[in-house]
């Protein structure tokens, strides 16, 4: 059957989640251009057409990723709730026990970040995001008297290195940590952050 012709940005989103597949399969090291054209059913060529080399195929499929990843969370922020519930659901979607998918991927990510400065930029300025959108949240919720928090910016920072930590526990180790018991502990830090029981958190 004959491919159906796509537009440039089609063909480019298309070849993008390709290499998310195959870097979260295989890892950045062993990932190749080839990997990525045969799991699509095209040329070397075509993937070099759009990406040059493999280190800029990689960069852009992190930026896409971490578009998909702040595109939900400000769906999920932007719900006409209160501050709490939205903060609630948006942590409890980040967290390694929730919905949140590419956990495997991010911490590929991380470690090649360490020797790849385009790659250390979209995974900084992902992580800059995240905690500014987790920050605004917070400060609308004690703005609003939902509850108390007198650093919203160390909540956030505190909040995601628990859930980052806990990612590379259950995705490295898988069994290391009962998913319940994570999912205990994340709930445990956001109600001690906010200065709620754990109870009242549960049924706001």
């Amino acid at each position: 059957m004959a491919r159906v012709r796509l537009s440039v940005a089609e063909r480019r989103v298309e070849l993008l989640r390709a290499a998310i597949e195959q870097i979260e399969a295989r890892g950045v090291a062993a990932v190749r251009i080839a990997d990525v054209a045969a799991a699509l059913g095209v040329s070397n060529a075509l993937v070099l057409y759009h990406f040059s080399t493999k280190e800029k195929l990689v960069a852009a499929a992190f930026t896409h990723a971490a578009q998909d990843d702040l595109a939900h969370l400000r769906k999920l922020l932007g719900r006409r709730t209160s501050a709490l519930r939205r903060l609630r659901t948006a942590v409890r979607w980040y967290a390694p026990t929730g919905q949140a998918k590419g956990w495997r991927l991010w911490i590929e990510g991380w470690a090649v970040a360490l020797r790849e400065p385009a790659l250390r930029e979209v995974t900084r300025d992902l992580d800059k995001e995240w905690k500014a959108a987790l920050v605004e949240v917070i400060a609308e919720g004690v703005a609003a008297d939902e509850f108390v928090c007198a650093d919203p910016v160390g909540t956030a920072l505190r909040l995601t290195a628990l859930m980052d930590g806990l990612a590379v526990q259950l995705t490295s180790y898988p069994g290391s940590v009962p998913r319940s018991r994570a999912q205990e502990w994340v709930d445990e830090a956001l109600a001690r952050e906010l200065g709620l029981d754990r109870e009242a958190l549960a049924g706001r």
